[in-house]
């Protein structure tokens, strides 16, 4: 497979670029340093994945799932996998809130076991989900903090659509799916975001904010990586 590997430390990314390369799986390695040069790259190469740093110039934030989000109207089908310092839930869940399909988070720990990263790549690259042990611990705790929260306060309807919210389905999609009109859809969701407590705001925030809260209820499976699909 063709990687773009995106990481602005140039004693990492060298270092990854050496693990991949050596690797039979891996055909070529394209490096970027940076959001802009991330984006290039795709455009320029059509990769088969992405591996990218979480936090990159400009603004060292989340420019890796900003990258992410761009690749699913860009780069439609690419796999992202991006990787972190700190096992952040709410960033992971950010990084899957348009959907979980073909998106991994891993903590740069894991990058040392070059099978497991090679493994992360392949499943995104097949449309599976990857999320690191140690974030799906994170989740556990947010799930015992909202077990008799808000979520619980939803109806079976209320969940239904949440968890195709969590999956990153339009209004529409959801209406088809239910075989109900978008008017109950959008009433659904209005109520869902009435019941967790989410303030007023943009709605794709909220959207985020409503699947953090599903997720976390929801619950995961145990230390091991978590990969599903879509």
């Amino acid at each position: 497979m063709r990687v773009v590997l995106a990481e602005d430390s140039a004693l990492l990314r060298q270092g990854l670029v050496a693990l991949l390369t050596e690797h039979e799986a891996v055909s070529d390695v394209v490096e970027a340093a940076d959001l802009d040069e991330l984006v290039a790259a795709v455009e320029r190469e059509r990769p088969d994945v992405v591996l990218a740093d979480i936090r990159m110039p400009p603004t060292h934030t989340d420019e890796g799932i900003r990258a992410a989000e761009h690749f699913r109207s860009s780069a439609p089908g690419l796999g992202v996998v991006v990787l972190s310092q700190h096992a952040d839930a709410e960033r992971a869940l950010a990084l899957v809130a348009g959907g979980s399909r073909g998106r991994g988070y891993l903590l740069k720990e894991r990058v040392s076991d070059v099978e497991q990263l090679v493994a992360a790549l392949h499943a995104v690259r097949r449309g599976e989900s990857v999320i690191d042990p140690l974030v799906v611990d994170a989740l556990m705790q947010h799930r015992m903090r909202f077990e008799e929260g808000p979520v619980a306060r939803l109806t079976a309807r209320e969940r239904e659509v949440l968890g195709l919210i969590a999956t990153g389905a339009s209004n529409s999609a959801i209406a088809a799916r239910l075989h109900v009109t978008s008017r109950a859809v959008e009433k659904h969701i209005n109520s869902i975001f009435s019941k967790l407590d989410l303030p007023e705001g943009e709605a794709s925030h909220r959207r985020v904010k409503a699947v953090l809260l599903y997720l976390a209820d929801s619950g995961a499976p145990g230390r091991t990586a978590h990969r599903g699909r879509g």
